[in-house]
């Protein structure tokens, strides 16, 4: 048995289990484990576990596991949080630079928000009628008149394993327009296979398809179940988008030990 030192930090409700990794002690291969630790009944509960490890080259490592226990792909709200871990352990100051599973990353520590610059988008295709991109992760994008009364797991599972999008699926966000320059969003993820409160990577493709296909300016404001955030962007020639930072609050839940 061993005791594990842990924090849990959450981005506008999306929730995350940190580990100061730098010593890579952590059994990252131990996918039963990783899926215990998330388990809301059963262990600390989180949408994902995140390790901050040592990098030659960065800050830091981010390295990312869904709830399931798999290890997942670029997670906004989750690299958002763990820039505050990172500014609250001392590694960091005001700016940072760090690698993740989609490569390299900025952002820059405030008071009150993290803005945490994104990679690059090349493109917005259509998949069988339905709006797709990668943001770091794979989305749809689908409005909706009355996001409310809308079965977001059922209708988010069904788009997430149907055929355009195997083998690896795909993140749904349902989206209904608010004014000229806020939307409401509503995801269903995959490897947390639920709704969650908030998807970083998620909003930020939101941000995107609400300025190609509403003509929304930059900074796009998206409201969440979890809270309020900004996605401000270049848009360029070609139908790319350039210089796009996930802005919105990260912050310590609280720390504690478990014995695994």
């Amino acid at each position: 048995m061993t005791t594990l030192n842990f924090f849990k930090y959450q981005g506008t409700g999306n929730d995350f289990v940190l580990i100061d990794d730098r010593n890579e002690t952590f059994p990252a291969s131990d996918q039963a484990l990783i899926e215990r630790l998330c388990h809301r009944r059963f262990g600390i509960g989180a949408d994902g576990l995140i390790l901050l490890q040592n990098d030659p080259n960065y800050d830091f490592r981010m390295v990312y596991f869904n709830a399931d226990g798999a290890v997942g792909s670029m997670c906004g709200n989750g690299g958002r949080c763990i820039v505050r871990f990172a500014h609250d352990l001392g590694l960091i100051d005001r700016e940072t630079r760090f690698l993740a599973a989609d490569g390299e990353h900025m952002a820059v520590v405030g008071e009150e928000t993290i803005s945490l610059k994104m990679g690059d988008v090349a493109s917005i295709d259509d998949r069988d009628g339905l709006t797709f991109l990668n943001t770091g992760s794979p989305h749809v994008v689908k409005f909706s008149d009355d996001l409310e009364s809308l079965d977001v797991v059922g209708e988010g599972r069904t788009i997430r394993y149907s055929e355009p999008f195997q083998p690896g699926g795909t993140n749904v966000n349902f989206v209904q327009v608010i004014d000229d320059q806020t939307v409401f969003v509503r995801t269903y993820e995959r490897g947390v296979e639920d709704e969650t409160y908030s998807c970083g990577t998620g909003v930020t493709a939101v941000a995107l398809v609400a300025h190609r296909q509403l003509r929304m300016s930059s900074p796009v404001s998206i409201q969440t179940i979890g809270g309020n955030l900004r996605v401000s962007f270049e848009p360029q020639p070609g139908g790319q988008f350039h210089t796009i930072y996930l802005i919105g609050p990260a912050q310590r839940v609280f720390a504690g030990t478990i014995t695994v």
